[in-house]
């Protein structure tokens, strides 16, 4: 079970302690029990909607968006707003584009792409609640995080060194093919047609624009990935249930 907690400690900020130092292989096994932790995150989501259904449905959207972010720690929107930056400030260049990656300042462009992509967040949020589609909201986690897995799969790992590198090496390949069918399925199964639709779009066309400017991921497009990916996982379900 070691190769979960490494997910679990990695993707959330709940309370959680590993025994010793990892191995490079259980940080590797660890992506295919990220579809898994997304699902405890949607878990999550239902139960505290459920604790909440009495308040204004604005504040539930508001409470259930905050809850959200507190619980990943705002991991991946971190990345996105590395990405965001890097890819306006890289002109193009992909030495360029991977230097401002890493600085740690945020420029105009992340701030403005976070509030949309926030924004965007909440109202489909708010349209999910008011027609009490709280089941909808374990899609959207899992379908991120098993994007990530499927991302590692696919793509190559472009920055020499770090975590990406040792999950991108250390991924058992056949048994992450079939954690990500497995995944694509269950989601199918629970009505989630067009939620998968537009994760496969979102996920195709951002792999193309890293691929094409990168020559592959890093950890900051795999978390721009995710986030969009959600975004448009519910704003796909806000408009299917509506």
């Amino acid at each position: 079970m070691t190769p979960f907690w490494i997910a679990l400690q990695f993707l959330t900020r709940l309370p959680v302690r590993l025994s010793g130092m990892p191995t490079p292989e259980q940080t590797g096994r660890s992506l295919l029990w990220y579809p898994l932790v997304g699902a405890l995150i949607g878990g999550l989501l239902i139960g505290a909607a459920h604790l909440i259904e009495a308040a204004p449905i604005a504040l539930q959207a508001a409470l259930l968006l905050s809850l959200w972010v507190a619980l990943t720690g705002a991991l991946h929107l971190d990345g996105l707003a590395d990405s965001a930056d890097a890819w306006m400030g890289g002109f193009g260049d992909r030495e360029r584009t991977l230097a401002i990656m890493k600085d740690p300042r945020s420029g105009p462009i992340a701030v403005v792409v976070l509030v949309l992509l926030l924004l965007l967040k909440f109202a489909a949020l708010l349209a999910l609640l008011e027609q009490g589609g709280h089941l909808m909201l374990l899609l959207a986690p899992v379908l991120g995080r098993g994007a990530l897995l499927a991302l590692f799969l696919s793509t190559p790992y472009v920055r020499a060194g770090g975590l990406g590198e040792a999950l991108a090496g250390h991924l058992p390949r056949s048994t992450g093919i079939a954690v990500s069918a497995v995944t694509a399925l269950v989601c199918l199964l629970l009505g989630g047609i067009w939620a998968m639709l537009a994760a496969v779009a979102v996920f195709f066309w951002a792999r193309r624009m890293m691929t094409q400017r990168l020559g592959g991921t890093t950890g900051d497009t795999a978390g721009a990935l995710l986030e969009v990916l959600e975004c448009a996982v519910l704003l796909a379900l806000a408009v299917q249930i509506a």
